[in-house]
């Protein structure tokens, strides 16, 4: 089993998304990851619905949604006719989450909960076995280009004991920092998928980088 690769599009030329989007399509990772921020919860805004039914029309791999944002109960089917495949909300946004990710499924889509670094995963005992993904922020979410927080790789032994012992199917992700040395790092704490943006579309090569993180080794 391979490394799931998940190209963040937040790191692509917006002047030439299609072209990006395009060289996804063509290279070996698994999804696009789209990062909905609302300048609420992070301290950024990104794009939104249109932009994602637009990405939705030439994308050719399943959408991995990541909404930053406040209140997402409130638009989880609307992203879903934008053309989310994944739907990944804040432990720290939702008052409710398990209503949340029951929501998300209605809707067909697959449900994801994200943490942030300060956040433990022990909080999501009770609804692990709900969960498709959870995706660990191994940087402060809001902006690309940041450096990897070590922490995180004890925060995915302590995610992969948990799943282990809950029976859970969950997979777990990463997003921030995911380079070669890190990548390989992560994978062998127990990541499934990996969220690249800038180790991607900053590359001379990105099609090059996404193989590389494809061909890292599962112990």
């Amino acid at each position: 089993m391979s490394v799931i690769v998940s190209p963040s599009l937040l790191s692509a030329d917006f002047l030439h998304l299609s072209k990006d989007i395009e060289m996804v399509n063509q290279s070996e990772a698994d999804w696009f990851h789209l990062d909905i921020m609302d300048g609420v919860f992070v301290p950024n805004i990104s794009y939104g619905l249109p932009v994602v039914a637009q990405i939705k029309k030439a994308a050719q791999k399943p959408l991995d949604v990541h909404l930053m944002i406040v209140q997402p109960e409130r638009y989880v089917e609307a992203f879903q006719k934008a053309g989310a495949d994944i739907l990944t909300v804040h432990y720290e946004a939702c008052t409710h989450l398990h209503r949340t990710i029951q929501q998300i499924k209605a809707q067909g889509m697959k449900a994801g909960v994200s943490l942030n670094p300060h956040t433990p995963v022990v909080l999501l005992e009770d609804v692990i076995r709900d969960i498709d993904v959870v995706l660990l922020m191994s940087v402060n979410p809001g902006f690309g280009g940041q450096s990897f927080i070590e922490e995180t790789i004890n925060k995915v032994i302590k995610l992969k004991k948990l799943i282990r012992e809950t029976g859970a199917k969950t997979l777990i992700e990463i997003d921030g920092g995911v380079n070669f040395e890190t990548g390989q790092r992560l994978v062998d704490a127990g990541a499934d998928a990996l969220v690249a943006g800038s180790f991607v579309f900053n590359s001379p090569d990105p099609m090059a980088n996404i193989k590389g993180l494809k061909e890292l080794t599962i112990s």
